[in-house]
């Protein structure tokens, strides 16, 4: 009798196992099967969808909407994947002022200013155009919210000695987030002993 309980169990072992490998190459197959989904793509509604995918969330630079359907469709040709963003494109879907607007206030609320979202805008390939249009150096903001950052970098500690470790630390906290010198110097100035 024990020996059926062996076989059994055995069997039942086998079965479980035969389950696993299966649901195992049902993914290894699911896996590939997107892979080569996604190799080459002529079909104009297959992109279009593609690119909606991405717009639908968030805004994209027309360059960087391009990117990903070259990344996602390597083997489709340029063109085709240009004539489906110029489409989007013409029916106002993809829009680099729209994009332009939204980048520039989320930078700005995490606390990023003019140099580092100029720069960003422009690593997107967007025109000097719109970035002026979102964008100016000189606005009374900028200095506002180096003051804050300073106050906060500070904390308890309000006042430092010009030059000191930490003078030196924040200086570069705020260059790194793109203020201008003018603006650092100023936020700097109130708190130096």
């Amino acid at each position: 009798m024990p020996l059926l309980v062996r076989d059994s169990e055995l069997s039942r072992r086998e079965t479980v196992s035969a389950n696993n490998e299966g649901i195992a190459n049902s993914f290894t197959s699911r896996k590939t099967k997107t892979v080569s989904e996604t190799a080459a793509c002529n079909d104009v509604p297959v992109l279009r969808r593609a690119a909606m995918d991405y717009l639908a969330r968030r805004e994209h630079s027309f360059y960087e909407l391009m990117q990903k359907l070259k990344k996602k469709f390597p083997n489709t040709e340029a063109e085709l994947l240009r004539e489906v963003a110029d489409a989007l494109r013409a029916q106002n879907l993809q829009s680099d002022e729209r994009f332009a607007e939204s980048f520039v206030r989320y930078r700005i609320s995490r606390g990023f200013a003019y140099l580092h979202i100029k720069a960003d805008l422009s690593a997107r390939q967007v025109s000097e155009t719109l970035i002026d249009k979102y964008l100016a150096p000189d606005e009374a903001h900028w200095q506002q919210a180096a003051d804050q950052l300073v106050v906060k970098k500070l904390g308890d500690s309000e006042q430092m000695s010009f030059g000191s470790k930490q003078h030196l630390k924040i200086s570069r906290f705020l260059q790194s987030r793109g203020f201008l010198p003018l603006q650092i110097r100023r936020a700097l100035e109130k708190h130096l002993d």
